[in-house]
């Protein structure tokens, strides 16, 4: 390390990608030394005239970078012989039982990767200096991976808006992660420490939904054999997310708009009104405006919800982000099984493709060639091939032209049937191939495992 003034930081990472990186962004307030593994970092603390101030260290170092002891041990070596150096994990291993053990060893804090620049910033600095914590205004963003502008601005909006009372519209294709900006609204906001409920508005019929929102008394339908309590009630003070809002029946989104204008609702077969305490994020993959066109959804409700607005970007409009997308992906996946490595005629396919499925399918991909070439070295030929299952086809081949026709021209023939069928049809496949498990079949369907229980439950009133 240089004599320079600034607090010395060394930085203990085999990636050189992200250790060259953090030490680009922390340079304007820390002199930052760089050291790939446990051998090497023991070699320059050695060397040091003085230990240094802060010590970042990754978990997963070589010779296997899939498991911890490395890091363990050199928290370990750090602390006993350089007790004023203060250590911080910077690590996607991130498991409870992880980040209690470093703790234990004499780390001072555990940093999940990937990391928010600002958040890691504020962390270290009151490290630097106890008086100083971090700025209120610094929070952190959890689970949203990217350095491009597009998730920066993204970043850069929830802060500005997680403390707002008003609702938000968060807007962006399917996949690309509306229900996690949701989620860091709500963490970054002072209610976070109240409930964050999801409703999913495409996953009950339209009693069930009231019921689900508002709750009901008994007797109040068929079936309703007590009182319960509906998500408004619950959530409290907390935050309440209304996924895919334009599937809301039109005669709810208008009890929908009582309350975000007055904060009233009635549990269904009650009369007394209720007061609603909690916010109001909506997402939606259909065009709002469109819907408004069509009769099937509300303007007044619309510009209710719209008065603040998120728009999440594709994968696409994310450019570099899509390789440390990767590296996420694969870190979590890597807990479970060996990982995969990308040739390089592959990584420049994975930099080409534009991920029509978003962030949902590239980790579905992820997934399957984890599962396929544990530990293997994955060529451009196979990435294709898995690419292939997430592409939506634009024109049906020949033979689905036909079959199409051919119910389409069946008398009595209904599209809401229809999807219904081919709906169940790919949740009994699911079912079958994760041997009943919910959350296994989920993850194959591409939707959360509340989402799913909502269907088959539908499928079940249907049958």
């Amino acid at each position: 390390m240089s004599s320079s003034s600034l607090p010395s930081l060394l930085l203990v990472d085999d990636d050189s990608i992200i250790s060259q990186s953090l030490q680009y962004v922390l340079s304007d307030e820390y002199d930052v030394s760089l050291a790939q593994d446990r051998s090497d970092a023991i070699d320059q603390l050695a060397a040091l005239q003085s230990p240094p101030v802060l010590m970042l260290v990754d978990l997963g170092l070589p010779p296997d970078t899939h498991k911890p002891d490395e890091g363990f041990a050199l928290i370990e070596f750090a602390r006993s012989r350089y007790p004023a150096t203060r250590v911080i994990v910077l690590s996607g291993q991130d498991e409870q039982k992880y980040v209690e053990a470093a703790k234990k060893l004499g780390a001072v804090d555990f940093v999940s990767k990937p990391c928010d620049v600002a958040e890691l910033k504020a962390r270290l600095k009151q490290y630097v200096d106890p008086q100083q914590t971090p700025s209120p205004l610094v929070r952190p963003i959890e689970g949203i991976v990217g350095q491009s502008a597009a998730i920066e601005l993204l970043r850069m909006q929830i802060r500005q808006l997680a403390d707002s009372p008003y609702p938000v519209l968060i807007e962006g294709p399917s996949g690309s992660g509306k229900e996690l900006t949701a989620q860091n609204l709500h963490s970054c906001s002072t209610r976070k420490q109240h409930p964050f409920l999801t409703l999913n508005c495409a996953a009950f019929n339209d009693e069930l939904l009231a019921s689900q929102l508002f709750g009901h008394v008994r007797g109040a339908f068929t079936g309703a054999t007590g009182s319960k309590a509906g998500f408004f009630e619950e959530a409290g003070q907390g935050t309440l997310f209304l996924d895919e809002i334009a599937d809301m029946p039109i005669d709810l989104q208008a009890k929908l708009l009582r309350v975000l204008e007055n904060g009233e609702y009635y549990r269904l077969g009650e009369t007394r009104p209720r007061k609603a305490q909690a916010r109001v994020l909506a997402a939606s993959n259909a065009n709002l405006l469109q819907a408004i066109e069509q009769g099937r959804f509300r303007e007044d409700l619309f510009y209710r919800l719209s008065v603040l607005t998120i728009r999440v970007p594709s994968v696409a409009e994310r450019g570099d982000d899509k390789l440390l997308l990767l590296e996420h992906f694969q870190q979590q996946v890597n807990q479970q099984i060996q990982g995969f490595v990308l040739d390089q005629e592959a990584q420049q396919l994975w930099q080409s493709y534009d991920f029509p499925g978003n962030v949902r399918e590239m980790r579905n991909i992820i997934i399957r060639l984890s599962a396929k070439y544990p530990g293997q070295t994955v060529r451009a030929g196979a990435l294709v091939n898995e690419m292939k299952q997430d592409v939506s086809f634009s024109v049906p081949a020949s033979g689905e032209q036909a079959m199409f026709l051919q119910n389409l021209n069946t008398e009595g023939f209904q599209l809401n049937h229809e999807l219904n069928r081919i709906e169940q049809a790919y949740i009994n496949l699911a079912l079958q191939q994760s041997q009943n498990n919910m959350s296994q079949a989920a993850a194959l369907l591409g939707v959360n495992r509340s989402t799913l229980y909502g269907r088959v439950e539908r499928g079940d009133e249907k049958k």
